[in-house]
Protein backbone atom coordinates (compact mmCIF):
# COMPACT_ATOMS: atom_id res chain seq x y z
CA UNK A 1 0.00 0.00 0.00
CA UNK A 2 1.06 3.57 -0.64
CA UNK A 3 -0.41 5.02 2.54
CA UNK A 4 2.90 5.99 4.12
CA UNK A 5 4.63 7.07 0.93
CA UNK A 6 4.03 10.17 -1.10
CA UNK A 7 3.54 10.26 -4.84
CA UNK A 8 6.94 11.97 -5.19
CA UNK A 9 8.67 9.20 -3.21
CA UNK A 10 7.14 6.47 -5.36
CA UNK A 11 7.98 8.38 -8.55
CA UNK A 12 11.62 8.72 -7.40
CA UNK A 13 11.74 4.97 -6.80
CA UNK A 14 10.53 4.26 -10.35
CA UNK A 15 13.03 6.74 -11.81
CA UNK A 16 15.81 4.96 -9.90
CA UNK A 17 14.65 1.58 -11.18
CA UNK A 18 14.66 2.78 -14.79
CA UNK A 19 18.12 4.33 -14.40
CA UNK A 20 19.49 0.79 -13.97
CA UNK A 21 18.72 -0.02 -17.62
CA UNK A 22 21.02 1.06 -20.43
CA UNK A 23 18.78 0.40 -23.40
CA UNK A 24 15.16 0.99 -24.23
CA UNK A 25 14.81 -2.69 -25.06
CA UNK A 26 15.62 -3.45 -21.43
CA UNK A 27 13.21 -0.77 -20.23
CA UNK A 28 10.43 -2.22 -22.40
CA UNK A 29 11.14 -5.68 -20.98
CA UNK A 30 10.86 -4.23 -17.47
CA UNK A 31 7.55 -2.52 -18.34
CA UNK A 32 6.24 -5.83 -19.72
CA UNK A 33 7.33 -7.60 -16.51
CA UNK A 34 5.50 -4.97 -14.44
CA UNK A 35 2.38 -5.62 -16.51
CA UNK A 36 2.64 -9.36 -15.94
CA UNK A 37 2.68 -8.73 -12.17
CA UNK A 38 -0.49 -6.61 -12.28
CA UNK A 39 -3.30 -8.62 -10.68
CA UNK A 40 -6.01 -9.49 -13.22
CA UNK A 41 -9.15 -7.41 -13.11
CA UNK A 42 -12.32 -9.34 -12.29
CA UNK A 43 -14.37 -9.88 -15.44
CA UNK A 44 -17.38 -8.20 -13.83
CA UNK A 45 -15.51 -4.87 -14.16
CA UNK A 46 -14.72 -5.38 -17.84
CA UNK A 47 -17.70 -3.41 -19.01
CA UNK A 48 -18.01 -0.48 -21.38
CA UNK A 49 -18.38 2.16 -18.66
CA UNK A 50 -14.98 1.17 -17.20
CA UNK A 51 -13.20 1.30 -20.53
CA UNK A 52 -10.60 4.03 -21.01
CA UNK A 53 -11.39 6.06 -24.12
CA UNK A 54 -8.46 7.17 -26.26
CA UNK A 55 -6.42 3.99 -25.94
CA UNK A 56 -5.74 1.97 -29.06
CA UNK A 57 -5.76 -1.20 -26.97
CA UNK A 58 -8.54 -2.19 -24.60
CA UNK A 59 -7.99 -0.81 -21.09
CA UNK A 60 -10.37 -1.14 -18.17
CA UNK A 61 -9.96 1.03 -15.10
CA UNK A 62 -11.98 1.00 -11.89
CA UNK A 63 -11.66 3.07 -8.76
CA UNK A 64 -13.07 2.91 -5.28
CA UNK A 65 -12.53 5.11 -2.28
CA UNK A 66 -11.93 4.21 1.31
CA UNK A 67 -10.95 6.42 4.24
CA UNK A 68 -10.36 9.43 2.00
CA UNK A 69 -8.05 7.55 -0.37
CA UNK A 70 -8.69 6.23 -3.85
CA UNK A 71 -7.68 2.75 -4.95
CA UNK A 72 -7.39 1.73 -8.59
CA UNK A 73 -7.48 -1.55 -10.45
CA UNK A 74 -6.95 -1.96 -14.16
CA UNK A 75 -6.30 -4.39 -16.96
CA UNK A 76 -5.38 -4.26 -20.62
CA UNK A 77 -5.12 -6.66 -23.50
CA UNK A 78 -1.71 -5.19 -24.48
CA UNK A 79 1.35 -6.10 -22.41
CA UNK A 80 3.13 -2.73 -22.70
CA UNK A 81 -0.06 -0.86 -21.81
CA UNK A 82 -0.61 -3.19 -18.86
CA UNK A 83 2.88 -2.28 -17.65
CA UNK A 84 2.20 1.44 -18.07
CA UNK A 85 -1.07 1.30 -16.15
CA UNK A 86 0.62 -0.79 -13.44
CA UNK A 87 3.13 2.04 -12.90
CA UNK A 88 0.35 4.62 -12.71
CA UNK A 89 -1.50 2.46 -10.18
CA UNK A 90 1.69 2.00 -8.16
CA UNK A 91 2.15 5.77 -7.97
CA UNK A 92 -1.45 6.90 -7.48
CA UNK A 93 -3.48 4.10 -5.90
CA UNK A 94 -4.00 4.60 -2.19
CA UNK A 95 -3.41 8.34 -2.34
CA UNK A 96 -5.84 11.10 -1.33
CA UNK A 97 -7.98 12.50 -4.16
CA UNK A 98 -6.39 15.95 -3.89
CA UNK A 99 -2.87 14.51 -4.26
CA UNK A 100 -3.93 12.49 -7.33
CA UNK A 101 -5.55 15.52 -8.96
CA UNK A 102 -2.45 17.66 -8.31
CA UNK A 103 0.11 14.99 -9.28
CA UNK A 104 2.41 16.19 -12.06
CA UNK A 105 3.61 12.62 -12.74
CA UNK A 106 7.08 13.83 -13.69
CA UNK A 107 8.36 10.25 -13.66
CA UNK A 108 6.68 9.66 -17.04
CA UNK A 109 8.89 12.34 -18.62
CA UNK A 110 11.93 11.57 -16.46
CA UNK A 111 12.16 7.96 -17.57
CA UNK A 112 11.69 9.05 -21.20
CA UNK A 113 8.33 7.42 -21.67
CA UNK A 114 6.71 10.13 -23.79
CA UNK A 115 9.62 10.27 -26.23
CA UNK A 116 10.03 6.49 -26.63
CA UNK A 117 6.42 5.44 -26.98
CA UNK A 118 4.66 5.40 -30.32
CA UNK A 119 2.25 8.33 -30.73
CA UNK A 120 -0.79 6.09 -30.25
CA UNK A 121 0.66 4.68 -27.01
CA UNK A 122 1.50 8.18 -25.76
CA UNK A 123 -2.09 9.22 -26.43
CA UNK A 124 -3.29 6.12 -24.60
CA UNK A 125 -1.03 6.88 -21.63
CA UNK A 126 -2.43 10.41 -21.45
CA UNK A 127 -5.97 8.99 -21.66
CA UNK A 128 -5.25 6.64 -18.73
CA UNK A 129 -3.83 9.51 -16.66
CA UNK A 130 -6.86 11.67 -17.51
CA UNK A 131 -9.26 8.88 -16.46
CA UNK A 132 -7.42 8.29 -13.18
CA UNK A 133 -7.54 12.00 -12.39
CA UNK A 134 -11.20 12.22 -13.41
CA UNK A 135 -12.09 9.48 -10.92
CA UNK A 136 -10.23 11.41 -8.21
CA UNK A 137 -11.98 14.66 -9.16
CA UNK A 138 -15.40 12.97 -9.15
CA UNK A 139 -14.65 11.54 -5.71
CA UNK A 140 -13.58 14.95 -4.40
CA UNK A 141 -16.68 16.69 -5.79
CA UNK A 142 -18.97 13.99 -4.42
CA UNK A 143 -17.43 14.34 -0.96
CA UNK A 144 -17.63 18.13 -1.03
CA UNK A 145 -21.31 18.09 -1.95
CA UNK A 146 -22.24 15.54 0.71
CA UNK A 147 -20.55 17.39 3.57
Amino acid sequence: MNEQRTIAEIEAEIIDEFSLFDSWDDKYEYIIDLGKKLPPLDDKYKIDENRVRGCQSTVYLVAESSNGRIYYEADSDAVIVKGLISMLIRVLSGQPAEAIIDAKLDFVREIGMMTHLAQTRSNGLLAMIRQIKNYALAHKIKNETTV
